[in-house]
Protein backbone atom coordinates (compact mmCIF):
# COMPACT_ATOMS: atom_id res chain seq x y z
CA UNK A 1 0.00 0.00 0.00
CA UNK A 2 2.32 2.57 0.56
CA UNK A 3 4.42 1.62 -3.06
CA UNK A 4 0.91 2.67 -4.40
CA UNK A 5 0.39 5.72 -2.40
CA UNK A 6 4.23 6.68 -3.44
CA UNK A 7 3.33 5.75 -7.50
CA UNK A 8 0.42 7.75 -7.08
CA UNK A 9 2.52 10.84 -6.00
CA UNK A 10 5.05 10.46 -8.73
CA UNK A 11 2.46 9.96 -11.34
CA UNK A 12 0.76 12.96 -10.19
CA UNK A 13 4.12 15.27 -10.45
CA UNK A 14 4.94 13.45 -13.76
CA UNK A 15 1.42 14.67 -15.14
CA UNK A 16 1.98 18.04 -13.53
CA UNK A 17 5.30 18.87 -15.53
CA UNK A 18 4.11 17.40 -18.75
CA UNK A 19 0.84 19.94 -18.60
CA UNK A 20 2.28 22.51 -17.90
CA UNK A 21 5.64 22.25 -19.81
CA UNK A 22 2.86 21.27 -23.07
CA UNK A 23 1.42 24.66 -22.43
CA UNK A 24 4.36 26.65 -22.19
CA UNK A 25 6.03 24.73 -25.29
CA UNK A 26 2.50 25.64 -27.13
CA UNK A 27 2.71 28.98 -26.17
CA UNK A 28 6.05 30.12 -27.37
CA UNK A 29 5.61 28.01 -30.47
CA UNK A 30 2.62 30.00 -31.44
CA UNK A 31 4.58 32.88 -31.03
CA UNK A 32 7.93 32.20 -32.98
CA UNK A 33 5.12 30.75 -36.14
CA UNK A 34 4.13 34.41 -36.78
CA UNK A 35 6.22 35.73 -40.23
CA UNK A 36 4.85 37.90 -42.33
CA UNK A 37 5.50 39.48 -45.53
CA UNK A 38 5.30 42.69 -46.68
CA UNK A 39 1.90 44.62 -46.20
CA UNK A 40 -0.08 41.69 -44.17
CA UNK A 41 -1.91 43.34 -41.36
CA UNK A 42 -0.58 42.08 -38.16
CA UNK A 43 -3.28 43.44 -35.16
CA UNK A 44 -2.30 45.51 -32.33
CA UNK A 45 -4.38 44.66 -29.29
CA UNK A 46 -4.70 47.61 -26.66
CA UNK A 47 -4.91 45.97 -22.88
CA UNK A 48 -5.71 47.91 -20.05
CA UNK A 49 -5.21 51.21 -18.36
CA UNK A 50 -4.64 52.24 -14.59
CA UNK A 51 -2.89 54.65 -11.97
CA UNK A 52 0.66 53.05 -12.40
CA UNK A 53 1.18 52.78 -8.74
CA UNK A 54 -1.57 50.46 -8.30
CA UNK A 55 -0.88 47.22 -10.17
CA UNK A 56 -4.22 45.68 -9.10
CA UNK A 57 -6.35 48.61 -10.17
CA UNK A 58 -6.32 48.59 -13.93
CA UNK A 59 -9.96 48.84 -16.43
CA UNK A 60 -10.33 47.95 -19.89
CA UNK A 61 -8.36 49.95 -22.40
CA UNK A 62 -12.02 51.99 -23.71
CA UNK A 63 -13.43 52.39 -20.30
CA UNK A 64 -11.62 55.70 -21.14
CA UNK A 65 -13.16 57.24 -24.10
CA UNK A 66 -10.73 56.64 -26.36
CA UNK A 67 -11.65 56.36 -30.58
CA UNK A 68 -13.08 52.84 -30.27
CA UNK A 69 -13.75 50.35 -33.41
CA UNK A 70 -17.04 49.64 -34.55
CA UNK A 71 -16.90 45.99 -33.60
CA UNK A 72 -14.90 45.13 -30.87
CA UNK A 73 -12.60 41.97 -32.06
CA UNK A 74 -11.81 40.56 -28.32
CA UNK A 75 -8.54 38.27 -27.96
CA UNK A 76 -9.37 34.56 -26.86
CA UNK A 77 -7.53 34.38 -23.42
CA UNK A 78 -6.27 31.50 -21.72
CA UNK A 79 -6.68 30.99 -17.86
CA UNK A 80 -3.93 32.73 -16.37
CA UNK A 81 -4.34 35.79 -18.87
CA UNK A 82 -7.95 36.24 -16.97
CA UNK A 83 -6.25 35.96 -13.83
CA UNK A 84 -3.82 38.42 -14.46
CA UNK A 85 -6.55 40.87 -15.45
CA UNK A 86 -5.84 40.90 -19.28
CA UNK A 87 -8.64 41.66 -21.51
CA UNK A 88 -7.06 42.05 -24.75
CA UNK A 89 -9.49 44.00 -27.65
CA UNK A 90 -8.32 44.76 -31.15
CA UNK A 91 -6.76 48.96 -31.76
CA UNK A 92 -8.20 51.04 -34.25
CA UNK A 93 -4.64 51.10 -35.21
CA UNK A 94 -2.96 49.51 -38.49
CA UNK A 95 -0.20 48.66 -37.91
CA UNK A 96 0.90 46.86 -41.32
CA UNK A 97 4.16 44.55 -41.86
CA UNK A 98 6.70 47.27 -42.87
CA UNK A 99 3.99 49.72 -43.61
CA UNK A 100 5.55 53.56 -42.85
CA UNK A 101 2.45 55.75 -42.08
CA UNK A 102 2.92 59.32 -41.40
CA UNK A 103 -0.08 61.21 -38.84
CA UNK A 104 -2.72 59.21 -39.92
CA UNK A 105 -5.92 59.94 -38.24
CA UNK A 106 -7.69 57.59 -36.38
CA UNK A 107 -11.01 59.83 -35.23
CA UNK A 108 -12.14 63.13 -34.71
CA UNK A 109 -14.02 63.43 -31.45
CA UNK A 110 -15.94 65.50 -29.77
CA UNK A 111 -15.65 65.15 -26.00
CA UNK A 112 -18.10 65.85 -23.32
CA UNK A 113 -17.67 67.34 -20.05
CA UNK A 114 -18.40 64.37 -18.50
CA UNK A 115 -15.61 62.72 -20.56
CA UNK A 116 -12.94 65.59 -20.02
CA UNK A 117 -13.51 65.35 -16.57
CA UNK A 118 -12.74 61.48 -16.93
CA UNK A 119 -9.42 62.14 -18.86
CA UNK A 120 -8.53 64.52 -16.28
CA UNK A 121 -8.78 62.16 -13.61
CA UNK A 122 -7.28 59.78 -15.57
CA UNK A 123 -3.82 61.87 -15.96
CA UNK A 124 -4.17 63.21 -12.53
CA UNK A 125 -3.82 59.36 -11.42
CA UNK A 126 -1.23 58.88 -13.47
CA UNK A 127 -2.58 56.49 -16.03
CA UNK A 128 -0.90 54.13 -18.06
CA UNK A 129 -1.80 51.97 -20.77
CA UNK A 130 -0.57 48.49 -22.20
CA UNK A 131 -0.89 47.23 -25.35
CA UNK A 132 0.72 44.15 -27.38
CA UNK A 133 1.65 43.95 -30.83
CA UNK A 134 2.80 40.73 -31.99
CA UNK A 135 3.11 39.39 -28.56
CA UNK A 136 5.54 42.28 -27.35
CA UNK A 137 4.10 44.44 -24.63
CA UNK A 138 4.90 48.63 -24.75
CA UNK A 139 3.07 51.05 -22.47
CA UNK A 140 2.83 54.53 -22.46
CA UNK A 141 1.43 57.14 -19.89
CA UNK A 142 -2.24 58.44 -21.49
CA UNK A 143 -1.08 62.58 -20.64
CA UNK A 144 0.72 65.03 -18.49
CA UNK A 145 -0.18 66.90 -15.71
CA UNK A 146 2.03 70.89 -15.06
CA UNK A 147 1.74 71.11 -11.21
CA UNK A 148 5.44 72.16 -10.95
CA UNK A 149 5.83 75.89 -8.87
CA UNK A 150 2.28 76.04 -8.12
CA UNK A 151 1.09 75.82 -4.37
CA UNK A 152 -3.01 76.58 -5.61
CA UNK A 153 -4.50 72.95 -7.08
CA UNK A 154 -6.47 74.91 -8.55
CA UNK A 155 -3.32 76.17 -11.24
CA UNK A 156 -2.52 72.86 -11.91
CA UNK A 157 -2.52 71.97 -16.05
CA UNK A 158 -3.79 68.49 -17.11
CA UNK A 159 -2.95 67.48 -20.77
CA UNK A 160 -3.76 64.58 -22.43
CA UNK A 161 -2.18 63.19 -25.72
CA UNK A 162 -3.55 62.62 -28.85
CA UNK A 163 -0.49 61.36 -31.19
CA UNK A 164 1.14 58.20 -30.59
CA UNK A 165 4.59 57.52 -32.68
CA UNK A 166 4.95 53.32 -33.20
CA UNK A 167 8.45 52.37 -33.86
CA UNK A 168 9.06 48.80 -34.98
CA UNK A 169 12.04 46.82 -35.86
CA UNK A 170 11.87 43.68 -38.14
CA UNK A 171 14.08 40.97 -39.02
CA UNK A 172 13.41 39.64 -42.56
CA UNK A 173 9.92 38.04 -41.97
CA UNK A 174 9.81 38.31 -38.36
CA UNK A 175 9.09 41.53 -35.80
CA UNK A 176 11.62 41.94 -33.61
CA UNK A 177 11.05 44.98 -31.39
CA UNK A 178 8.18 48.14 -30.65
CA UNK A 179 8.36 51.15 -28.69
CA UNK A 180 5.79 53.84 -28.59
CA UNK A 181 6.35 57.41 -27.88
CA UNK A 182 3.33 60.12 -26.66
CA UNK A 183 3.83 63.28 -28.78
CA UNK A 184 4.63 66.44 -26.04
CA UNK A 185 3.94 68.59 -28.81
CA UNK A 186 0.30 67.32 -30.07
CA UNK A 187 -1.92 67.62 -26.56
CA UNK A 188 -5.52 68.52 -25.57
CA UNK A 189 -5.61 70.23 -22.35
CA UNK A 190 -8.23 69.10 -19.83
CA UNK A 191 -7.98 71.01 -17.16
CA UNK A 192 -11.65 72.27 -17.27
CA UNK A 193 -14.77 70.97 -17.59
CA UNK A 194 -15.51 72.48 -21.07
CA UNK A 195 -16.78 70.40 -24.43
CA UNK A 196 -13.26 69.72 -26.36
CA UNK A 197 -12.84 68.97 -29.77
CA UNK A 198 -10.15 66.09 -30.06
CA UNK A 199 -8.25 64.66 -33.66
CA UNK A 200 -6.35 61.39 -32.18
CA UNK A 201 -3.85 60.16 -34.41
CA UNK A 202 -0.76 57.67 -35.00
CA UNK A 203 2.79 57.77 -36.80
CA UNK A 204 4.32 54.40 -37.58
CA UNK A 205 8.02 53.77 -38.87
CA UNK A 206 9.45 50.50 -39.59
CA UNK A 207 13.37 49.40 -39.16
CA UNK A 208 15.41 47.41 -39.96
CA UNK A 209 17.55 45.14 -37.36
CA UNK A 210 20.26 42.54 -37.06
CA UNK A 211 18.52 41.39 -33.35
CA UNK A 212 17.65 37.78 -34.49
CA UNK A 213 13.63 36.76 -33.33
CA UNK A 214 15.60 34.32 -30.90
CA UNK A 215 16.50 37.32 -28.64
CA UNK A 216 14.08 39.85 -29.05
CA UNK A 217 12.75 38.68 -25.44
CA UNK A 218 15.90 39.68 -23.87
CA UNK A 219 15.34 43.46 -23.57
CA UNK A 220 12.43 42.35 -21.39
CA UNK A 221 15.23 40.34 -19.13
CA UNK A 222 17.60 43.06 -18.99
CA UNK A 223 15.65 45.40 -17.74
CA UNK A 224 15.57 43.63 -14.22
CA UNK A 225 18.75 42.52 -13.93
CA UNK A 226 21.22 45.91 -14.53
CA UNK A 227 24.72 45.55 -13.32
CA UNK A 228 23.50 47.44 -10.06
CA UNK A 229 20.59 45.08 -9.17
CA UNK A 230 22.96 42.02 -9.66
CA UNK A 231 25.28 43.42 -7.25
CA UNK A 232 22.78 44.11 -4.78
CA UNK A 233 21.47 40.28 -5.81
CA UNK A 234 24.85 38.54 -5.09
CA UNK A 235 25.29 41.22 -1.53
CA UNK A 236 21.72 39.42 -0.77
CA UNK A 237 23.16 35.62 -1.72
CA UNK A 238 26.73 36.32 0.23
CA UNK A 239 24.49 37.63 3.22
CA UNK A 240 22.18 34.71 3.23
CA UNK A 241 25.16 32.52 2.98
CA UNK A 242 26.85 34.16 5.45
CA UNK A 243 24.23 34.03 8.18
CA UNK A 244 23.40 29.78 7.14
CA UNK A 245 27.54 29.20 7.82
CA UNK A 246 27.39 30.86 10.92
CA UNK A 247 24.24 29.92 12.37
CA UNK A 248 24.64 25.91 11.23
CA UNK A 249 28.25 25.66 12.49
CA UNK A 250 27.26 27.71 15.99
CA UNK A 251 24.13 25.05 16.14
CA UNK A 252 25.97 21.81 15.03
CA UNK A 253 28.72 22.74 17.23
CA UNK A 254 27.06 23.50 20.02
CA UNK A 255 24.51 20.49 19.33
CA UNK A 256 26.98 18.16 18.83
CA UNK A 257 28.82 18.97 21.69
CA UNK A 258 26.01 19.60 24.12
CA UNK A 259 24.34 15.76 23.04
CA UNK A 260 28.21 13.82 23.24
CA UNK A 261 27.84 15.27 27.19
CA UNK A 262 24.42 14.25 27.61
CA UNK A 263 25.02 11.10 25.76
CA UNK A 264 27.90 10.04 28.15
CA UNK A 265 26.46 11.43 31.31
CA UNK A 266 23.36 9.49 30.70
CA UNK A 267 25.05 6.41 29.81
CA UNK A 268 27.31 6.96 33.12
CA UNK A 269 24.37 7.57 35.08
CA UNK A 270 22.95 3.79 33.65
CA UNK A 271 25.73 2.31 35.29
CA UNK A 272 26.98 3.73 38.16
CA UNK A 273 22.71 4.11 39.73
CA UNK A 274 19.56 2.29 38.31
CA UNK A 275 17.40 4.30 40.57
CA UNK A 276 19.03 7.87 40.52
CA UNK A 277 16.77 10.53 39.49
CA UNK A 278 16.70 11.88 35.41
CA UNK A 279 16.88 15.02 34.59
CA UNK A 280 16.75 17.34 31.41
CA UNK A 281 15.37 15.95 28.18
CA UNK A 282 15.95 12.28 28.84
CA UNK A 283 13.54 12.48 32.35
CA UNK A 284 10.54 13.26 29.11
CA UNK A 285 11.43 9.99 27.33
CA UNK A 286 7.64 8.58 28.53
CA UNK A 287 6.17 12.05 26.99
CA UNK A 288 7.78 13.12 24.39
CA UNK A 289 6.31 10.87 21.50
CA UNK A 290 2.32 11.56 22.92
CA UNK A 291 0.41 12.72 20.35
CA UNK A 292 0.00 16.63 20.08
CA UNK A 293 -3.72 18.05 20.80
CA UNK A 294 -5.95 18.69 17.76
CA UNK A 295 -4.40 15.82 15.91
CA UNK A 296 -6.94 15.98 12.84
CA UNK A 297 -5.63 19.64 12.81
CA UNK A 298 -2.68 18.99 13.20
CA UNK A 299 -2.20 16.16 9.98
CA UNK A 300 -4.43 18.40 7.78
CA UNK A 301 -1.82 21.29 8.34
CA UNK A 302 0.89 18.85 7.62
CA UNK A 303 -0.46 17.53 4.48
CA UNK A 304 -1.19 21.34 3.36
CA UNK A 305 2.30 22.07 4.34
CA UNK A 306 3.99 19.32 2.06
CA UNK A 307 1.49 20.21 -0.71
CA UNK A 308 2.43 23.85 -1.19
CA UNK A 309 6.22 22.69 -0.54
CA UNK A 310 5.77 20.28 -3.93
CA UNK A 311 4.15 22.96 -5.44
CA UNK A 312 6.94 25.76 -4.34
CA UNK A 313 9.63 22.88 -5.93
CA UNK A 314 7.78 22.45 -9.44
CA UNK A 315 7.15 26.52 -9.54
CA UNK A 316 10.84 26.36 -9.58
CA UNK A 317 11.96 24.00 -12.02
CA UNK A 318 9.45 25.72 -14.53
CA UNK A 319 11.65 28.73 -13.76
CA UNK A 320 14.98 27.27 -13.92
CA UNK A 321 14.20 25.50 -17.07
CA UNK A 322 12.77 29.38 -19.05
CA UNK A 323 8.87 28.71 -18.92
CA UNK A 324 7.89 31.99 -17.27
CA UNK A 325 9.82 34.04 -19.45
CA UNK A 326 9.13 37.73 -19.40
CA UNK A 327 5.61 38.76 -20.87
CA UNK A 328 4.78 35.05 -21.16
CA UNK A 329 1.03 36.28 -20.15
CA UNK A 330 -0.67 34.18 -17.57
CA UNK A 331 2.28 31.41 -17.35
CA UNK A 332 2.70 31.34 -13.99
CA UNK A 333 -1.48 31.70 -13.28
CA UNK A 334 -2.01 28.99 -14.64
CA UNK A 335 0.49 26.62 -13.62
CA UNK A 336 -0.25 27.58 -10.28
CA UNK A 337 -3.71 26.54 -11.01
CA UNK A 338 -2.77 23.05 -12.44
CA UNK A 339 -0.04 22.20 -10.05
CA UNK A 340 -2.08 22.66 -7.20
CA UNK A 341 -5.02 21.11 -8.58
CA UNK A 342 -2.76 18.25 -9.32
CA UNK A 343 -0.56 17.67 -6.27
CA UNK A 344 -4.05 17.51 -3.92
CA UNK A 345 -3.16 13.70 -4.24
CA UNK A 346 0.27 14.67 -1.94
CA UNK A 347 -2.16 16.70 0.63
CA UNK A 348 -5.06 14.10 1.29
CA UNK A 349 -2.09 11.03 1.09
CA UNK A 350 0.43 12.48 3.58
CA UNK A 351 -2.26 14.56 6.14
CA UNK A 352 -4.25 10.85 6.09
CA UNK A 353 -1.22 8.63 6.47
CA UNK A 354 0.00 10.89 9.45
CA UNK A 355 -3.33 11.07 10.97
CA UNK A 356 -3.44 7.08 10.87
CA UNK A 357 -0.33 6.99 12.83
CA UNK A 358 -1.62 8.89 15.22
CA UNK A 359 -4.41 6.91 15.92
CA UNK A 360 -6.85 8.79 14.42
CA UNK A 361 -10.51 7.57 13.70
CA UNK A 362 -12.72 9.58 11.81
CA UNK A 363 -10.38 9.78 8.63
CA UNK A 364 -13.11 11.57 6.38
CA UNK A 365 -13.01 14.49 8.63
CA UNK A 366 -9.09 14.76 8.53
CA UNK A 367 -9.85 14.54 4.30
CA UNK A 368 -12.36 17.52 4.59
CA UNK A 369 -10.09 19.84 6.99
CA UNK A 370 -7.32 19.29 4.71
CA UNK A 371 -9.03 20.02 1.45
CA UNK A 372 -10.21 23.51 3.37
CA UNK A 373 -7.44 24.34 5.31
CA UNK A 374 -5.63 26.86 2.67
CA UNK A 375 -8.38 27.10 -0.11
CA UNK A 376 -11.05 28.09 2.46
CA UNK A 377 -9.22 31.15 3.29
CA UNK A 378 -8.49 31.56 0.15
CA UNK A 379 -11.67 31.40 -1.24
CA UNK A 380 -13.10 33.79 1.24
CA UNK A 381 -10.65 36.40 0.94
CA UNK A 382 -11.08 35.95 -3.30
CA UNK A 383 -14.94 36.53 -2.52
CA UNK A 384 -13.92 39.71 -1.20
CA UNK A 385 -11.82 41.10 -3.79
CA UNK A 386 -13.98 39.90 -6.88
CA UNK A 387 -16.44 41.87 -4.87
CA UNK A 388 -14.56 44.71 -4.74
CA UNK A 389 -13.03 44.40 -7.99
CA UNK A 390 -16.96 44.01 -9.63
CA UNK A 391 -17.55 47.24 -7.67
CA UNK A 392 -14.73 49.35 -9.03
CA UNK A 393 -15.57 47.33 -12.55
CA UNK A 394 -11.78 46.19 -12.72
CA UNK A 395 -10.07 43.52 -14.88
CA UNK A 396 -9.14 42.35 -11.92
CA UNK A 397 -12.80 41.06 -11.53
CA UNK A 398 -13.39 37.34 -12.92
CA UNK A 399 -15.95 36.35 -15.42
CA UNK A 400 -18.54 34.51 -14.47
CA UNK A 401 -17.08 31.60 -16.82
CA UNK A 402 -13.86 31.62 -15.87
CA UNK A 403 -14.94 31.11 -12.27
CA UNK A 404 -17.07 28.34 -13.66
CA UNK A 405 -14.24 26.57 -14.55
CA UNK A 406 -11.82 26.91 -11.32
CA UNK A 407 -15.04 25.34 -9.72
CA UNK A 408 -14.83 22.73 -12.54
CA UNK A 409 -11.35 22.44 -11.38
CA UNK A 410 -11.63 22.11 -8.15
CA UNK A 411 -14.65 19.53 -7.82
CA UNK A 412 -13.42 17.42 -10.80
CA UNK A 413 -9.63 17.34 -10.71
CA UNK A 414 -8.38 18.77 -6.95
CA UNK A 415 -11.56 16.80 -4.81
CA UNK A 416 -11.16 13.68 -6.66
CA UNK A 417 -7.38 13.29 -6.32
CA UNK A 418 -7.67 14.50 -2.31
CA UNK A 419 -9.73 11.84 -1.68
CA UNK A 420 -7.52 9.14 -3.90
CA UNK A 421 -4.84 10.17 -1.84
CA UNK A 422 -6.44 10.38 1.39
CA UNK A 423 -7.59 6.68 0.72
CA UNK A 424 -4.30 5.34 -0.27
CA UNK A 425 -3.01 7.29 3.12
CA UNK A 426 -5.31 5.32 5.23
CA UNK A 427 -4.28 1.69 3.42
CA UNK A 428 -0.85 2.51 3.83
CA UNK A 429 -1.01 1.21 7.73
CA UNK A 430 2.44 2.58 8.50
CA UNK A 431 2.99 2.59 12.52
CA UNK A 432 4.55 5.84 14.39
CA UNK A 433 7.73 5.17 14.43
CA UNK A 434 8.75 5.96 18.76
CA UNK A 435 12.12 5.04 19.58
CA UNK A 436 10.76 5.33 23.48
CA UNK A 437 7.33 3.32 25.16
CA UNK A 438 5.12 6.72 25.85
CA UNK A 439 3.67 6.53 29.39
CA UNK A 440 -0.03 6.13 30.57
CA UNK A 441 -0.27 9.66 32.24
CA UNK A 442 1.74 12.70 31.34
CA UNK A 443 4.05 14.66 32.95
CA UNK A 444 2.82 18.01 34.56
CA UNK A 445 5.55 20.42 33.01
CA UNK A 446 7.46 22.50 34.97
CA UNK A 447 6.78 26.46 35.52
CA UNK A 448 9.15 27.87 32.88
CA UNK A 449 10.36 31.42 32.39
CA UNK A 450 8.62 33.75 29.71
CA UNK A 451 10.83 33.84 27.09
CA UNK A 452 10.42 30.08 26.48
CA UNK A 453 6.77 30.72 25.68
CA UNK A 454 5.49 30.19 22.24
CA UNK A 455 5.25 34.08 21.31
CA UNK A 456 8.76 34.52 22.17
CA UNK A 457 9.91 31.71 20.87
CA UNK A 458 7.75 31.98 17.61
CA UNK A 459 9.69 35.29 17.37
CA UNK A 460 13.35 34.48 17.54
CA UNK A 461 12.50 31.59 15.15
CA UNK A 462 10.79 33.77 12.70
CA UNK A 463 13.90 36.32 12.61
CA UNK A 464 16.68 34.21 11.52
CA UNK A 465 14.92 33.07 8.39
CA UNK A 466 13.81 36.57 7.33
CA UNK A 467 17.07 38.18 8.15
CA UNK A 468 18.59 35.64 5.18
CA UNK A 469 15.60 36.29 2.93
CA UNK A 470 14.37 40.19 3.51
CA UNK A 471 16.74 41.85 0.33
CA UNK A 472 15.45 39.42 -2.02
CA UNK A 473 11.69 39.80 -0.63
CA UNK A 474 11.83 43.75 -2.34
CA UNK A 475 12.38 42.34 -5.85
CA UNK A 476 9.73 39.83 -5.65
CA UNK A 477 7.49 42.98 -4.18
CA UNK A 478 8.68 45.06 -6.64
CA UNK A 479 8.08 43.00 -9.33
CA UNK A 480 4.28 41.30 -8.43
CA UNK A 481 3.15 44.61 -7.42
CA UNK A 482 5.10 46.55 -9.83
CA UNK A 483 6.09 46.46 -13.31
CA UNK A 484 9.72 45.17 -13.01
CA UNK A 485 10.53 41.81 -14.63
CA UNK A 486 11.53 39.04 -12.37
CA UNK A 487 13.78 36.68 -14.85
CA UNK A 488 16.77 35.87 -11.82
CA UNK A 489 15.17 32.36 -10.65
CA UNK A 490 18.86 30.65 -10.09
CA UNK A 491 19.32 33.47 -6.86
CA UNK A 492 15.58 33.06 -6.09
CA UNK A 493 15.98 29.34 -5.47
CA UNK A 494 19.69 29.61 -3.59
CA UNK A 495 17.26 32.02 -1.14
CA UNK A 496 15.10 30.15 -1.07
CA UNK A 497 17.04 26.79 -0.22
CA UNK A 498 18.66 28.73 2.39
CA UNK A 499 15.01 29.67 3.82
CA UNK A 500 14.75 25.94 4.43
CA UNK A 501 17.91 25.46 5.98
CA UNK A 502 18.22 27.86 8.35
CA UNK A 503 14.07 27.38 9.47
CA UNK A 504 15.07 23.00 10.09
CA UNK A 505 18.32 24.30 11.82
CA UNK A 506 16.79 26.94 14.60
CA UNK A 507 13.70 24.74 14.56
CA UNK A 508 15.90 21.90 15.75
CA UNK A 509 18.00 24.18 18.27
CA UNK A 510 14.68 25.44 19.89
CA UNK A 511 13.07 21.78 20.04
CA UNK A 512 16.10 20.71 22.16
CA UNK A 513 16.12 23.68 24.37
CA UNK A 514 12.68 23.03 24.99
CA UNK A 515 12.94 19.40 25.97
CA UNK A 516 15.83 20.30 28.17
CA UNK A 517 13.48 22.44 29.83
CA UNK A 518 11.52 18.99 30.47
CA UNK A 519 8.42 20.39 28.74
CA UNK A 520 7.77 17.84 26.01
CA UNK A 521 5.26 19.45 24.13
CA UNK A 522 6.73 19.87 20.93
CA UNK A 523 5.02 19.16 18.12
CA UNK A 524 3.02 22.14 17.40
CA UNK A 525 5.65 24.51 18.96
CA UNK A 526 8.10 22.85 16.27
CA UNK A 527 5.84 23.57 13.18
CA UNK A 528 3.75 27.14 14.95
CA UNK A 529 8.18 28.06 15.18
CA UNK A 530 9.12 26.84 11.51
CA UNK A 531 5.75 28.81 10.15
CA UNK A 532 6.70 31.83 12.17
CA UNK A 533 8.77 32.97 9.00
CA UNK A 534 5.29 34.11 7.09
CA UNK A 535 4.45 36.50 10.07
CA UNK A 536 7.81 37.92 9.67
CA UNK A 537 6.92 38.42 5.37
CA UNK A 538 3.43 39.67 6.14
CA UNK A 539 4.86 42.31 8.73
CA UNK A 540 7.28 43.26 5.59
CA UNK A 541 4.17 43.93 3.94
CA UNK A 542 2.88 46.53 6.23
CA UNK A 543 7.24 48.07 6.11
CA UNK A 544 6.69 47.78 2.12
CA UNK A 545 3.11 49.81 1.48
CA UNK A 546 4.03 52.45 3.56
CA UNK A 547 7.47 53.00 3.19
CA UNK A 548 8.50 51.60 -0.16
CA UNK A 549 5.57 51.95 -2.84
CA UNK A 550 3.18 54.56 -3.47
CA UNK A 551 0.00 52.68 -3.52
CA UNK A 552 -3.60 53.87 -2.08
CA UNK A 553 -6.95 53.58 -2.80
CA UNK A 554 -9.57 51.07 -1.34
CA UNK A 555 -9.09 48.45 -3.54
CA UNK A 556 -5.40 48.37 -4.10
CA UNK A 557 -4.76 47.75 -0.44
CA UNK A 558 -7.47 45.46 0.08
CA UNK A 559 -5.77 43.14 -3.17
CA UNK A 560 -2.42 43.90 -1.80
CA UNK A 561 -2.89 42.92 2.14
CA UNK A 562 -6.01 40.36 1.07
CA UNK A 563 -3.56 38.37 -1.48
CA UNK A 564 -0.45 38.81 0.64
CA UNK A 565 -1.92 37.24 4.07
CA UNK A 566 -3.29 34.07 1.71
CA UNK A 567 0.48 33.86 0.44
CA UNK A 568 2.09 34.53 3.85
CA UNK A 569 -0.57 31.83 5.27
CA UNK A 570 0.82 29.29 2.57
CA UNK A 571 4.60 30.15 3.37
CA UNK A 572 3.66 29.54 7.33
CA UNK A 573 1.93 26.29 6.51
CA UNK A 574 4.58 24.98 4.39
CA UNK A 575 7.25 26.28 6.57
CA UNK A 576 5.73 25.16 9.67
CA UNK A 577 5.78 21.26 7.88
CA UNK A 578 9.68 21.73 6.88
CA UNK A 579 10.42 23.08 11.17
CA UNK A 580 8.50 19.99 12.25
CA UNK A 581 9.93 17.47 9.61
CA UNK A 582 13.43 18.77 11.02
CA UNK A 583 12.32 19.10 14.75
CA UNK A 584 10.82 15.52 14.26
CA UNK A 585 14.47 13.96 13.02
CA UNK A 586 16.06 15.43 15.21
CA UNK A 587 13.93 13.78 18.49
CA UNK A 588 13.82 10.41 16.87
CA UNK A 589 17.57 10.49 16.87
CA UNK A 590 18.46 11.75 20.05
CA UNK A 591 16.22 9.10 21.78
CA UNK A 592 16.98 6.53 19.60
CA UNK A 593 20.41 6.88 21.05
CA UNK A 594 19.94 6.29 24.60
CA UNK A 595 18.53 3.97 26.59
CA UNK A 596 14.94 4.44 27.95
CA UNK A 597 13.08 2.30 30.17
Amino acid sequence: MRTEGRGMERLSLIVVVILVLCCATGARSDASNHRYKAGDPVPLYVNKVGPFHNPSETYRFFDLPYCSPDHMAEKKEALGEVLNGDRLVEAPYKLDFMVDRESEVVCKKRLSKEEVAQFRNAVDKDYYFQMFYDDLPIWGFIGKSDKEGKADPSEYKYYLYKHMHFEIHYNKDRVIEINVQTDSNSMVDVTEDKEVEVEFFYTVKWKDTDIPFEKRMEKYSQASSFPHHLEIHWFSIINSCVTVLLLTGFLATILMRVLKNDFIKYAHDEESADDQEETGWKYIHGDVFRYPKYKSLFAAALGSGTQLFTLTIFIFILALVGVFYPYNRGALFTALVVIYALTSGIAGYTATSFYSQLEGTNWVRNLLLTGCLFCGPLFLTFCFLNTVAIAYNATAALPFGTIVVIVLIWTLVTSPLLVLGGIAGKNSRAEFQAPCRTTKYPREIPALSWYRGAVPQMAMAGFLPFSAIYIELFYIFASVWGHRPYTIYSILFIVFIILLIVTAFITIALTYFQLTAEDHEWWWRSFLCGGSTGLFIYGYCLYYYHARSDMSGFMQTTFFFGYMACICYGFFLMLGMVGFRAALLFVRHIYRSIKCE
